[in-house]
């Protein structure tokens, strides 16, 4: 089934760069690396810049990667990374279903990335070209592994980092600290 793979590397590589790139650099629609950063925050995936950037990267060339059937194993790997640390982040809590915000949809893409893995990219791919296909089972559990890896440390990561400092309670409204003050003086404080 040549062009079958052909079409899952087409559809899973390519809608994969254009998520890459809509965090990176805001093109089809999305936010760009500022807003992404914000977003990784928001997650707790401190600092989010470096997790915005790195979910960045690795989409943008780990979907080129499956999509010309380069380095198959790795860009599958990149990819099972990004999808387990948005499973853990954003979707486990919403159950499995998709129409719930739930992990449905990244499981069905680990799983089509890692298909590609085992029975290879085909033959109208770069790595078939280079004479470097590496396929099979085993290389299919080497990528699942890497990817759990890669998302272990990125919540590693995280969790090293502490919180940003929530701002004074008074530093958003000024009069609230000499309300304070004066409360303190009434009740016979200084």
């Amino acid at each position: 089934m040549k062009i079958g793979r052909l079409l899952l590397r087409g559809a899973v590589g390519g809608f994969f760069v254009g998520h890459g790139t809509q965090k990176l650099f805001g093109w089809f629609g999305g936010h760009g690396l500022g807003k992404t950063s914000q977003m990784m925050e928001s997650l707790g995936m401190r600092p989010g810049k470096v997790h915005g950037t790195a979910a960045a990267l690795a989409e943008t060339a780990g979907g080129a990667g499956l999509l010309l059937g380069a380095e198959t194993p790795f860009a599958a790997s990149a990819l099972t990374a990004t999808m387990l640390t948005a499973i853990k982040r954003v979707h486990l809590k919403n159950g499995p279903w998709v129409t719930g915000g739930g992990y449905e949809y990244n499981v069905v893409l680990i799983a089509a990335a890692l298909t590609l893995v085992e029975i290879g990219p085909g033959p109208l791919s770069v790595d078939a070209l280079r004479g470097r296909v590496r396929d099979g089972d085993r290389w299919a559990l080497i990528a699942l592994a890497l990817g759990a890896a890669g998302a272990v440390g990125a919540h590693l990561l995280a969790a090293s980092q502490t919180p940003a400092p929530a701002p004074e309670a008074h530093a958003a409204d000024p009069g609230a600290a000499e309300a304070d003050a004066e409360v303190a003086v009434a009740a016979g404080g200084e």
